[in-house]
């Protein structure tokens, strides 16, 4: 890595190289927001890398700020970290019962601004308490969020959930494709291949396949 920036209180570090030209947009104790262009790709992007606070409370001045950016950034933008908030019971796994009232502000910014959940590839869960059997908790913190005019110009953009190591959270790695250097790859089914003797036994299998992610990527 060539360079590198922080926010304000140094919780949040972007680096980048000599491949990418990244200008800070804003910053304050929870979010950095970046302008970004690569040498491949002939637009210039915004990403907001977040690492939210623990507290409720203490969010909401980071949900005003993605409010403001939705409504005044024309460019693509994603917006993509730690958000300390899951947005349904599923993402997490032991502990006591979650109280869904802690996420309707996040649910309802994600809602405001138009913002759409990447998905995953991996493991499901993103954060574990790294405690004993009996007291481990696992959440689904770390995501990323794009708006549609991302969705327009990077259609193949995913995410995928790396293993753990030396954190009590998984990596995210966002891999970026624009369309005009990806294929986009329709649907197709001929009619004679029901005759095969074994289309039923390898449908089948398909569907049966073990495939780590959320819903929406093991669909498609």
């Amino acid at each position: 890595m060539d360079q590198a920036t922080s926010n304000c209180n140094g919780k949040i570090w972007v680096f980048w190289n000599k491949d990418v030209d990244c200008a800070v947009k804003e910053e304050d104790e929870q979010q950095i927001t970046c302008t970004i262009r690569h040498n491949e790709i002939h637009e210039q992007f915004s990403i907001t890398f977040v690492y939210a606070k623990c507290k409720d409370f203490l969010r909401r001045p980071l949900w005003d700020r993605m409010l403001h950016q939705a409504s005044g950034n024309n460019r693509p933008w994603c917006s993509v970290g730690d958000y300390n908030v899951i947005t349904t019971i599923e993402e997490k796994l032991g502990g006591v019962p979650y109280n869904m009232k802690k996420s309707l502000d996040f649910i309802a910014t994600i809602e405001a601004c138009g913002l759409i959940d990447l998905g995953f590839s991996g493991q499901k869960f993103t954060w574990s308490n790294k405690r004993g059997i009996g007291h481990r908790i696992w959440k689904r913190l770390d995501r990323a969020l794009i708006h549609d005019t991302w969705l327009e110009k990077m259609p193949q953009t995913t995410i995928t959930h790396l293993p753990s190591v030396g954190s009590d959270h998984c990596p995210l790695l966002m891999e970026m494709n624009t369309a005009e250097n990806d294929h986009i790859r329709y649907f197709k089914f001929l009619n004679f291949w029901t005759d095969h003797s074994n289309f039923l036994d390898f449908v089948k299998a398909c569907w049966e396949r073990n495939t780590e992610g959320n819903s929406m990527w093991k669909f498609h």
